[in-house]
């Protein structure tokens, strides 16, 4: 019996990391901190990572213009269009090249490979129409190279503006109030781009009479030089003074009413000077020209019918790129609270048509609840399955194998949006799978024959340790099956490129948490049931 009692005290010797992790962690102080400062990096990632409802996808191109006045379509391509695409085939990373060649001019779009970097293409694109000037033919005018701005075209906030019902607000009116809220919405923090929709602005309209132009001998373009001559309000650089200062003469807009518009000369006629009000109709109104306009319409407040037809003004607000829609959209609304009262007195109400902030934030909320109900579920299971005690351990793998997951996305300047939530919503159902093999396999130690001879560190180690290899090779196979997703091109491997990264950090980080924290809380939560010794119960029979 001596014999056997030393063989069944013998220690057991590790095999696998994971009996390592168990034995290095299961008495060690900073354990208990390591748990606390795991969950409060999830919590500060969760509340500081930046939220989207769309991942944003790193789409680089641009346009290259080359007007050329004169010219025919059939020129521009033969001179320019034809000549220019086969000089950008020679920049590295183009995957699609669109020519076009019109009256005047020759536009040739480009579009890099998904993932290339935008500045470093937008740089080669400059570098290599620059390395070519000296190639253009005569009479082309400087090129114009407009990059996309992908990042930034797509608003995250729509606002529409409009008279309210009984208000008489003319469209210029309610322009310049929008312009003005603009102004200040521009100065937001992360806020990228803003634009006016369905706007009307201010202007004279001259409706030239075509019979009069040809009795004068006229051309439209001569009435447009005139005009443009006197409609410009800018400074003018009289020189230097002999202390050196530049002297600067404010000159107002030469053009103030219709009847300075009207008195524009366009040109000189048997000596005398033809006014525009001799060729030309002068009022002043809106655009006319602009037929981009829109309407809404309400619901009346008494019945459910459609009421008034008003014009409205949509304010599009876009972010900076990586920055959190949440909060761009909270100091948005901010401004537009400030100007409620200012609002009120013009008569002007506005309708929030899109607020992708609201709709990000309530996808993360809606994760988060629905990880609480999971991990109720699992609990209540595990607690009829094996204890409320070895359910407790693994209820607390799961908000800090999460935690650790979005700390990693967060340090990776990773956003939180709908395929990241997707990613860990599909990795879920994996998280917990060590955690529960590890504490099953305790509490079969536990209740095993011969546990009384065992200390509870040894047993718990040993029973780690023993399901190690398995369960390590198990997550190993899971992991390979998601790797192929990082290697997908395109459109679509950008889109879905968080999943890849994520859930494989989701499950190792689940390996650790199972082989660190599941020991640990068992040696302060389980105890050894109290089993009589094998030699005890014979000695009782035999005393009977």
């Amino acid at each position: 019996m001596g014999n056997k009692k030393e063989q069944n005290k013998k220690e057991y010797e590790i095999i696998n990391v994971a009996g390592t992790l168990a034995k290095g962690f299961l008495r060690n102080p900073l354990t208990a901190v390591l748990g606390i400062f795991l969950l409060l990096m999830g919590y500060m990632a969760l509340n500081t990572m930046p939220r989207e409802e769309d991942p944003q996808i790193a789409i680089s191109g641009g346009a290259v213009i080359v007007p050329m006045p004169g010219a025919t379509p059939k020129e521009v391509e033969n001179i320019i269009v034809k000549p220019l695409e086969r000089k950008l085939r020679e920049v590295r990373g183009i995957e699609h090249i669109y020519g076009m060649a019109m009256d005047n001019v020759g536009i040739v779009n480009v579009m890099y490979y998904i993932g290339e970097n935008r500045e470093d293409s937008n740089l080669k694109l400059y570098d290599k129409v620059m390395q070519n000037m000296d190639k253009m033919p005569k009479g082309v005018m400087q090129p114009l190279i407009k990059p996309f701005d992908i990042d930034i075209d797509i608003p995250i906030i729509t606002v529409a503006f409009y008279p309210k019902v009984g208000k008489d607000v003319d469209e210029v009116t309610l322009f310049k109030l929008v312009r003005e809220v603009q102004q200040h919405v521009n100065a937001v923090e992360h806020v990228a781009k803003t634009t006016l929709k369905g706007a009307r602005k201010a202007q004279y309209n001259i409706e030239v009479d075509m019979g009069k132009l040809s009795a004068y001998h006229l051309s439209l373009g001569q009435i447009m030089q005139a005009v443009q001559s006197v409609a410009v309000d800018v400074p003018d650089v009289k020189g230097k003074t002999n202390s050196g200062k530049l002297v600067i003469f404010g000159v107002e807009n030469a053009i103030e009413n219709v009847e300075d518009v009207g008195s524009v000369i366009v040109a000189q006629y048997m000596g005398s000077p033809i006014y525009l009000r001799d060729v030309a109709q002068v009022t002043e109104g809106i655009d006319i020209q602009n037929f981009q306009t829109a309407a809404i319409l309400s619901k009346s407040e008494h019945n459910a019918t459609l009421g008034q037809e008003r014009n409205q003004i949509t304010m599009t607000i876009a972010k900076l790129a990586g920055t959190n829609a949440v909060f761009v959209a909270e100091d948005v609304l901010d401004v537009l609270n400030e100007y409620q009262d200012k609002f009120e007195k013009a008569g002007v109400s506005y309708l929030i048509t899109r607020n992708y902030g609201v709709r990000a934030d309530e996808a993360v909320n809606e994760l988060m609840h629905h990880l609480i109900i999971t991990i109720v579920i699992i609990a209540l299971m595990l607690v009829f399955a094996l204890g409320w005690r070895e359910s407790l351990i693994v209820t607390f793998s799961v908000p800090a194998i999460l935690a650790v997951t979005l700390f990693t996305a967060w340090m990776t300047g990773q956003t939180m949006n709908r395929i990241t939530l997707f990613a860990l919503l599909l990795s879920l159902g994996l998280l917990v799978d060590a955690a529960i093999i590890v504490i099953e396999n305790i509490h079969r130690h536990l209740h095993s024959y011969g546990v009384e001879d065992k200390e509870m560190d040894e047993l718990l180690i040993e029973a780690t340790d023993e399901i190690g290899a398995p369960t390590n090779i198990a997550t190993l196979a899971i992991i390979l099956t998601m790797v192929p997703m990082a290697f997908v091109g395109g459109m679509m491997g950008s889109f879905m490129k968080p999943i890849p990264y994520n859930v494989p950090v989701a499950l190792v980080a689940s390996l650790f948490v199972a082989y660190i924290f599941t020991p640990y809380l068992s040696l302060r939560l389980l105890k050894k049931p109290e089993h009589k010794h094998h030699d005890e119960k014979h000695e009782e029979k035999g005393s009977k």
